[in-house]
Protein backbone atom coordinates (compact mmCIF):
# COMPACT_ATOMS: atom_id res chain seq x y z
CA UNK A 1 0.00 0.00 0.00
CA UNK A 2 1.03 3.60 -0.28
CA UNK A 3 2.38 4.53 3.09
CA UNK A 4 0.70 7.16 5.27
CA UNK A 5 2.48 10.45 4.76
CA UNK A 6 2.23 11.60 8.38
CA UNK A 7 -0.69 13.63 7.10
CA UNK A 8 -2.07 15.96 9.74
CA UNK A 9 -5.52 15.14 10.96
CA UNK A 10 -8.39 17.45 10.14
CA UNK A 11 -9.20 17.89 13.82
CA UNK A 12 -6.57 18.02 16.56
CA UNK A 13 -7.95 16.94 19.90
CA UNK A 14 -6.32 16.33 23.29
CA UNK A 15 -2.87 16.81 21.78
CA UNK A 16 -3.21 13.70 19.60
CA UNK A 17 -4.67 12.95 16.19
CA UNK A 18 -8.04 11.26 15.85
CA UNK A 19 -8.52 7.83 14.33
CA UNK A 20 -9.37 7.18 10.71
CA UNK A 21 -12.79 7.20 9.05
CA UNK A 22 -12.39 3.69 7.70
CA UNK A 23 -11.25 0.45 9.26
CA UNK A 24 -8.18 0.16 7.02
CA UNK A 25 -7.53 3.65 5.78
CA UNK A 26 -4.05 4.49 4.63
CA UNK A 27 -4.22 8.24 4.49
CA UNK A 28 -5.07 10.39 7.46
CA UNK A 29 -8.08 12.24 6.09
CA UNK A 30 -10.81 11.59 8.59
CA UNK A 31 -13.71 12.98 10.49
CA UNK A 32 -12.90 13.73 14.10
CA UNK A 33 -14.27 11.29 16.66
CA UNK A 34 -15.35 12.50 20.06
CA UNK A 35 -14.70 9.06 21.43
CA UNK A 36 -10.99 9.31 20.57
CA UNK A 37 -10.17 11.48 23.58
CA UNK A 38 -10.69 11.26 27.28
CA UNK A 39 -11.72 14.92 27.34
CA UNK A 40 -14.15 16.51 24.86
CA UNK A 41 -12.50 18.89 22.41
CA UNK A 42 -12.71 20.33 18.91
CA UNK A 43 -16.43 21.01 19.03
CA UNK A 44 -17.20 17.59 20.48
CA UNK A 45 -19.06 19.12 23.39
CA UNK A 46 -22.82 18.49 23.33
CA UNK A 47 -23.58 22.11 22.43
CA UNK A 48 -27.21 21.33 21.52
CA UNK A 49 -29.65 19.37 23.60
CA UNK A 50 -29.94 15.67 22.82
CA UNK A 51 -27.09 15.72 20.27
CA UNK A 52 -24.15 13.34 20.36
CA UNK A 53 -22.04 15.56 18.08
CA UNK A 54 -24.12 18.34 16.66
CA UNK A 55 -21.37 20.29 14.96
CA UNK A 56 -23.07 23.49 16.17
CA UNK A 57 -19.78 25.07 17.15
CA UNK A 58 -17.73 23.69 14.28
CA UNK A 59 -19.35 25.13 11.16
CA UNK A 60 -18.30 28.72 11.70
CA UNK A 61 -19.42 31.87 9.83
CA UNK A 62 -22.64 32.10 11.80
CA UNK A 63 -23.74 28.59 10.83
CA UNK A 64 -23.38 27.33 14.36
CA UNK A 65 -27.00 28.06 15.24
CA UNK A 66 -28.70 24.87 16.40
CA UNK A 67 -31.84 25.50 14.34
CA UNK A 68 -29.77 25.79 11.16
CA UNK A 69 -27.86 22.63 12.00
CA UNK A 70 -31.14 20.82 12.61
CA UNK A 71 -32.52 21.91 9.25
CA UNK A 72 -29.37 20.73 7.49
CA UNK A 73 -29.75 17.31 9.09
CA UNK A 74 -26.38 17.51 10.84
CA UNK A 75 -27.65 16.98 14.36
CA UNK A 76 -27.63 13.82 16.48
CA UNK A 77 -24.54 12.31 14.88
CA UNK A 78 -24.27 9.00 16.74
CA UNK A 79 -22.16 6.56 14.73
CA UNK A 80 -22.15 3.72 17.23
CA UNK A 81 -19.33 1.22 17.59
CA UNK A 82 -17.77 -0.29 14.44
CA UNK A 83 -18.31 -3.99 13.96
CA UNK A 84 -16.07 -6.62 12.38
CA UNK A 85 -16.94 -9.96 10.83
CA UNK A 86 -13.58 -11.45 11.73
CA UNK A 87 -11.82 -9.30 14.29
CA UNK A 88 -8.39 -10.17 15.65
CA UNK A 89 -7.03 -13.45 16.98
CA UNK A 90 -3.52 -14.10 18.29
CA UNK A 91 -2.36 -10.77 16.89
CA UNK A 92 -3.71 -11.46 13.38
CA UNK A 93 -6.36 -9.02 12.16
CA UNK A 94 -8.73 -9.98 9.32
CA UNK A 95 -11.11 -7.55 7.68
CA UNK A 96 -12.09 -5.81 4.49
CA UNK A 97 -14.67 -3.69 2.73
CA UNK A 98 -17.12 -3.55 -0.16
CA UNK A 99 -17.23 -0.55 -2.49
CA UNK A 100 -20.15 -0.03 -4.87
CA UNK A 101 -20.00 2.98 -7.15
CA UNK A 102 -21.57 4.81 -10.07
CA UNK A 103 -19.77 7.30 -12.29
CA UNK A 104 -20.86 9.01 -15.49
CA UNK A 105 -17.51 8.94 -17.33
CA UNK A 106 -14.50 6.64 -17.63
CA UNK A 107 -12.02 9.53 -17.84
CA UNK A 108 -12.19 9.85 -14.05
CA UNK A 109 -9.72 6.93 -13.75
CA UNK A 110 -10.43 3.47 -12.29
CA UNK A 111 -14.13 3.90 -13.13
CA UNK A 112 -14.15 1.53 -16.09
CA UNK A 113 -17.93 1.06 -16.45
CA UNK A 114 -19.53 4.47 -17.06
CA UNK A 115 -23.23 4.85 -16.27
CA UNK A 116 -23.28 1.50 -14.47
CA UNK A 117 -23.38 0.55 -10.83
CA UNK A 118 -20.20 -1.44 -10.34
CA UNK A 119 -18.51 -3.43 -7.62
CA UNK A 120 -15.19 -1.66 -7.66
CA UNK A 121 -13.58 -3.26 -4.64
CA UNK A 122 -14.51 -6.41 -2.80
CA UNK A 123 -11.51 -6.42 -0.48
CA UNK A 124 -10.16 -8.85 2.09
CA UNK A 125 -6.96 -8.55 4.10
CA UNK A 126 -5.15 -10.41 6.84
CA UNK A 127 -2.35 -8.74 8.76
CA UNK A 128 -0.06 -9.33 11.67
CA UNK A 129 1.31 -5.90 12.49
CA UNK A 130 4.73 -5.86 14.10
CA UNK A 131 5.55 -4.29 17.45
CA UNK A 132 9.31 -3.87 17.74
CA UNK A 133 9.25 -1.42 20.64
CA UNK A 134 10.43 -4.13 23.01
CA UNK A 135 12.74 -6.01 20.64
CA UNK A 136 12.49 -8.19 17.53
CA UNK A 137 9.11 -8.97 15.99
CA UNK A 138 7.93 -10.45 12.72
CA UNK A 139 4.65 -10.15 10.84
CA UNK A 140 3.20 -9.63 7.40
CA UNK A 141 0.14 -8.91 5.32
CA UNK A 142 -1.85 -10.25 2.38
CA UNK A 143 -4.56 -8.35 0.45
CA UNK A 144 -7.05 -9.68 -2.11
CA UNK A 145 -9.41 -7.67 -4.31
CA UNK A 146 -12.17 -8.57 -6.75
CA UNK A 147 -14.01 -5.98 -8.83
CA UNK A 148 -13.55 -3.47 -11.61
CA UNK A 149 -10.47 -2.10 -9.81
CA UNK A 150 -8.89 -5.56 -9.94
CA UNK A 151 -7.26 -5.24 -13.40
CA UNK A 152 -5.81 -1.82 -12.49
CA UNK A 153 -4.45 -3.20 -9.22
CA UNK A 154 -2.91 -6.41 -10.58
CA UNK A 155 0.77 -6.71 -11.54
CA UNK A 156 0.26 -5.46 -15.07
CA UNK A 157 3.95 -4.52 -15.24
CA UNK A 158 5.06 -8.16 -15.31
CA UNK A 159 6.98 -8.99 -18.52
CA UNK A 160 4.95 -12.19 -18.90
CA UNK A 161 1.69 -13.33 -17.34
CA UNK A 162 2.15 -14.60 -13.82
CA UNK A 163 1.36 -14.08 -10.15
CA UNK A 164 -2.03 -12.29 -10.27
CA UNK A 165 -2.09 -11.58 -14.03
CA UNK A 166 -2.51 -15.10 -15.43
CA UNK A 167 -5.70 -16.44 -16.98
CA UNK A 168 -6.88 -17.89 -13.69
CA UNK A 169 -7.13 -14.41 -12.20
CA UNK A 170 -8.77 -12.63 -15.15
CA UNK A 171 -12.54 -12.78 -15.28
CA UNK A 172 -13.32 -11.07 -18.58
CA UNK A 173 -15.03 -7.74 -19.18
CA UNK A 174 -13.99 -5.09 -16.70
CA UNK A 175 -13.87 -7.34 -13.63
CA UNK A 176 -10.88 -9.17 -12.28
CA UNK A 177 -8.93 -10.40 -9.25
CA UNK A 178 -5.67 -9.15 -7.81
CA UNK A 179 -3.40 -9.67 -4.83
CA UNK A 180 -1.81 -6.24 -4.46
CA UNK A 181 0.07 -7.07 -1.27
CA UNK A 182 1.86 -10.18 -0.09
CA UNK A 183 4.81 -9.46 2.15
CA UNK A 184 6.66 -10.34 5.33
CA UNK A 185 7.83 -7.67 7.74
CA UNK A 186 10.42 -7.82 10.48
CA UNK A 187 11.56 -5.16 12.90
CA UNK A 188 13.84 -4.46 15.79
CA UNK A 189 13.58 -1.24 17.73
CA UNK A 190 13.21 1.69 15.35
CA UNK A 191 14.21 -0.25 12.23
CA UNK A 192 11.96 -2.51 10.15
CA UNK A 193 12.05 -4.10 6.71
CA UNK A 194 9.25 -5.19 4.42
CA UNK A 195 10.02 -7.94 1.86
CA UNK A 196 7.66 -9.07 -0.88
CA UNK A 197 4.91 -7.36 -2.88
CA UNK A 198 3.60 -4.09 -1.41
CA UNK A 199 2.08 -0.70 -2.21
CA UNK A 200 4.31 2.20 -3.17
CA UNK A 201 5.12 5.12 -0.89
CA UNK A 202 4.85 7.56 -3.82
CA UNK A 203 2.06 10.14 -3.72
CA UNK A 204 -0.85 10.96 -1.42
CA UNK A 205 -3.84 9.19 -3.01
CA UNK A 206 -3.96 5.39 -2.76
CA UNK A 207 -5.70 2.50 -4.48
CA UNK A 208 -7.78 1.47 -1.46
CA UNK A 209 -11.24 3.03 -1.36
CA UNK A 210 -10.79 3.46 2.39
CA UNK A 211 -7.71 5.63 1.91
CA UNK A 212 -9.06 8.62 0.00
CA UNK A 213 -11.49 11.42 0.66
CA UNK A 214 -12.72 11.48 -2.95
CA UNK A 215 -14.33 8.71 -4.95
CA UNK A 216 -12.52 9.60 -8.20
CA UNK A 217 -8.74 9.79 -8.56
CA UNK A 218 -6.36 12.46 -9.76
CA UNK A 219 -4.85 12.09 -13.24
CA UNK A 220 -1.39 12.35 -11.71
CA UNK A 221 -1.97 9.39 -9.41
CA UNK A 222 -3.47 7.18 -12.11
CA UNK A 223 -1.09 7.97 -14.97
CA UNK A 224 2.27 8.90 -13.45
CA UNK A 225 2.67 7.03 -10.18
CA UNK A 226 3.42 3.35 -9.53
CA UNK A 227 0.82 1.38 -7.61
CA UNK A 228 2.86 -1.56 -6.33
CA UNK A 229 6.43 -2.85 -6.13
CA UNK A 230 8.18 -6.13 -5.46
CA UNK A 231 11.34 -5.93 -3.42
CA UNK A 232 12.54 -4.82 0.01
CA UNK A 233 11.83 -1.55 1.79
CA UNK A 234 13.47 -0.43 5.05
CA UNK A 235 11.82 2.04 7.43
CA UNK A 236 13.76 3.82 10.16
CA UNK A 237 11.91 5.88 12.76
CA UNK A 238 14.71 8.25 13.64
CA UNK A 239 12.46 10.20 16.02
CA UNK A 240 8.85 11.14 16.55
CA UNK A 241 9.33 13.80 13.86
CA UNK A 242 11.56 12.03 11.31
CA UNK A 243 10.99 8.76 9.42
CA UNK A 244 13.33 7.54 6.68
CA UNK A 245 12.62 5.00 3.90
CA UNK A 246 14.96 3.19 1.54
CA UNK A 247 15.09 -0.03 -0.44
CA UNK A 248 15.35 -1.92 -3.73
CA UNK A 249 12.41 -2.79 -5.99
CA UNK A 250 11.98 -4.62 -9.27
CA UNK A 251 10.59 -1.70 -11.25
CA UNK A 252 6.95 -0.58 -11.27
CA UNK A 253 3.81 -2.67 -10.79
CA UNK A 254 5.63 -6.01 -10.99
CA UNK A 255 4.65 -9.13 -9.10
CA UNK A 256 7.65 -11.30 -8.22
CA UNK A 257 9.20 -10.87 -11.67
CA UNK A 258 12.28 -8.98 -12.84
CA UNK A 259 10.69 -5.90 -14.35
CA UNK A 260 13.45 -3.46 -13.49
CA UNK A 261 15.99 -2.33 -10.93
CA UNK A 262 15.21 0.78 -8.93
CA UNK A 263 15.78 2.56 -5.65
CA UNK A 264 12.68 3.47 -3.64
CA UNK A 265 13.02 5.82 -0.69
CA UNK A 266 12.26 9.09 0.98
CA UNK A 267 11.66 10.89 4.25
CA UNK A 268 8.67 12.08 6.30
CA UNK A 269 9.16 15.15 8.49
CA UNK A 270 6.83 16.64 11.07
CA UNK A 271 8.03 20.23 10.93
CA UNK A 272 5.49 21.65 13.38
CA UNK A 273 2.44 20.44 15.27
CA UNK A 274 0.38 21.36 12.20
CA UNK A 275 2.73 20.85 9.23
CA UNK A 276 4.27 17.67 7.85
CA UNK A 277 6.19 17.16 4.61
CA UNK A 278 6.98 13.90 2.84
CA UNK A 279 9.46 13.43 0.02
CA UNK A 280 9.41 10.09 -1.80
CA UNK A 281 11.24 9.05 -4.95
CA UNK A 282 11.97 6.09 -7.18
CA UNK A 283 14.84 6.03 -9.65
CA UNK A 284 16.43 3.49 -11.98
CA UNK A 285 15.02 1.05 -14.53
CA UNK A 286 11.24 0.96 -14.29
CA UNK A 287 10.34 -1.80 -16.74
CA UNK A 288 11.72 -4.73 -18.67
CA UNK A 289 11.06 -2.70 -21.82
CA UNK A 290 13.90 -0.35 -20.93
CA UNK A 291 12.19 2.70 -19.42
CA UNK A 292 14.72 4.44 -17.20
CA UNK A 293 14.51 7.60 -15.18
CA UNK A 294 13.38 9.23 -12.02
CA UNK A 295 10.10 10.05 -10.28
CA UNK A 296 9.53 12.14 -7.15
CA UNK A 297 6.57 13.23 -5.09
CA UNK A 298 6.47 15.98 -2.47
CA UNK A 299 3.44 16.15 -0.16
CA UNK A 300 2.84 18.95 2.34
CA UNK A 301 0.00 18.48 4.82
CA UNK A 302 -1.09 21.47 6.90
CA UNK A 303 -3.83 21.74 9.53
CA UNK A 304 -5.21 25.21 8.86
CA UNK A 305 -7.38 24.92 11.95
CA UNK A 306 -8.79 22.24 14.19
CA UNK A 307 -11.25 21.20 11.49
CA UNK A 308 -9.69 22.32 8.18
CA UNK A 309 -6.93 20.38 6.42
CA UNK A 310 -4.93 21.54 3.37
CA UNK A 311 -2.75 19.21 1.30
CA UNK A 312 -0.37 20.26 -1.48
CA UNK A 313 1.32 17.69 -3.72
CA UNK A 314 3.73 18.04 -6.64
CA UNK A 315 4.85 15.08 -8.80
CA UNK A 316 7.65 14.99 -11.37
CA UNK A 317 8.22 12.01 -13.68
CA UNK A 318 11.18 12.17 -16.08
CA UNK A 319 12.25 9.10 -18.07
CA UNK A 320 13.52 8.30 -21.54
CA UNK A 321 9.90 7.54 -22.53
CA UNK A 322 7.73 9.95 -20.51
CA UNK A 323 7.84 13.38 -18.93
CA UNK A 324 4.94 14.54 -16.77
CA UNK A 325 4.32 17.08 -14.06
CA UNK A 326 1.35 17.39 -11.75
CA UNK A 327 0.16 19.63 -8.93
CA UNK A 328 -2.73 18.59 -6.69
CA UNK A 329 -4.32 20.66 -3.94
CA UNK A 330 -6.93 19.48 -1.43
CA UNK A 331 -8.96 21.41 1.13
CA UNK A 332 -11.06 19.37 3.57
CA UNK A 333 -13.46 20.72 6.19
CA UNK A 334 -14.75 18.49 8.99
CA UNK A 335 -18.24 19.50 10.15
CA UNK A 336 -18.87 16.74 12.70
CA UNK A 337 -18.34 13.00 13.17
CA UNK A 338 -20.70 12.23 10.29
CA UNK A 339 -20.03 14.91 7.67
CA UNK A 340 -17.00 16.40 5.94
CA UNK A 341 -16.75 18.41 2.74
CA UNK A 342 -13.77 18.84 0.46
CA UNK A 343 -12.44 20.08 -2.85
CA UNK A 344 -9.53 19.11 -5.10
CA UNK A 345 -7.88 21.12 -7.89
CA UNK A 346 -5.35 19.47 -10.21
CA UNK A 347 -3.09 20.53 -13.05
CA UNK A 348 -1.47 17.70 -15.00
CA UNK A 349 0.97 18.16 -17.91
CA UNK A 350 2.61 15.80 -20.40
CA UNK A 351 5.78 16.89 -22.23
CA UNK A 352 8.06 15.40 -24.87
CA UNK A 353 10.95 13.68 -23.02
CA UNK A 354 13.40 14.52 -25.82
CA UNK A 355 12.56 18.19 -26.38
CA UNK A 356 10.67 19.18 -23.19
CA UNK A 357 7.97 20.63 -25.42
CA UNK A 358 4.51 20.59 -23.81
CA UNK A 359 2.20 18.10 -25.52
CA UNK A 360 -0.94 18.15 -23.35
CA UNK A 361 -2.37 19.98 -20.38
CA UNK A 362 -5.39 19.00 -18.34
CA UNK A 363 -7.07 20.48 -15.29
CA UNK A 364 -9.82 19.18 -13.07
CA UNK A 365 -11.86 20.47 -10.17
CA UNK A 366 -13.66 18.10 -7.80
CA UNK A 367 -16.00 18.82 -4.91
CA UNK A 368 -17.43 16.14 -2.66
CA UNK A 369 -18.98 15.13 0.62
CA UNK A 370 -18.15 12.28 2.98
CA UNK A 371 -21.25 11.21 4.89
CA UNK A 372 -20.91 8.47 7.50
CA UNK A 373 -24.25 6.77 8.00
CA UNK A 374 -22.66 4.57 10.66
CA UNK A 375 -19.22 3.65 11.92
CA UNK A 376 -18.93 1.13 9.05
CA UNK A 377 -20.77 2.80 6.15
CA UNK A 378 -19.65 5.92 4.27
CA UNK A 379 -21.21 7.59 1.21
CA UNK A 380 -19.07 9.81 -1.05
CA UNK A 381 -21.02 11.83 -3.65
CA UNK A 382 -18.99 14.21 -5.81
CA UNK A 383 -19.06 16.42 -8.89
CA UNK A 384 -16.04 16.85 -11.13
CA UNK A 385 -15.16 19.11 -14.05
CA UNK A 386 -12.31 18.29 -16.44
CA UNK A 387 -10.96 20.61 -19.12
CA UNK A 388 -8.17 19.96 -21.63
CA UNK A 389 -5.62 21.64 -23.86
CA UNK A 390 -4.09 19.50 -26.61
CA UNK A 391 -5.78 16.21 -25.75
CA UNK A 392 -7.26 14.61 -28.84
CA UNK A 393 -10.74 13.12 -28.48
CA UNK A 394 -11.41 14.54 -25.00
CA UNK A 395 -13.95 17.29 -24.43
CA UNK A 396 -14.43 19.51 -21.42
CA UNK A 397 -17.16 18.02 -19.29
CA UNK A 398 -18.90 17.79 -15.93
CA UNK A 399 -19.08 14.38 -14.27
CA UNK A 400 -20.96 13.00 -11.31
CA UNK A 401 -20.18 10.02 -9.12
CA UNK A 402 -21.25 8.46 -5.86
CA UNK A 403 -20.08 5.38 -4.03
CA UNK A 404 -20.74 3.57 -0.79
CA UNK A 405 -17.99 1.90 1.23
CA UNK A 406 -18.95 -0.68 3.85
CA UNK A 407 -16.11 -1.89 6.06
CA UNK A 408 -16.17 -5.12 8.04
Amino acid sequence: MKLSKLALIAAIACGTYAGNVFADQTNDVQLVSCESCDEPACGCEPACDDACDSGCDSMGCGLGDCAIVDRLGLNDCCLGDPYSLFGECNGIAVGGWMQLGYFTDTTANFNSLPDNVQLQQGWLFAEKAIDSSCGFDIGGRVDYIYGTDGPDTASFGNPVAGYDTNSGWERGGQYGNAMPQLYLEAGYGDLSVKVGHFYTIIGWEVVQATGNFFYSHANTMYNSEPFTHTGALFTYNHSDDVTLYGGYVEGWDSGFQDNGDAFLGGASLSLTDRLSVTYAAVGGRFSAGGEKGYMQSIVADYAVSDDVQYIFQSDLLDTNERQTFGINQYLIKTINDCVAVGTRVEWYQIADPTTDAVLNDTWNWTAGINYRQSANLTFRPEIRYDWYDGWQGLEDSFKFGVDAVMTF
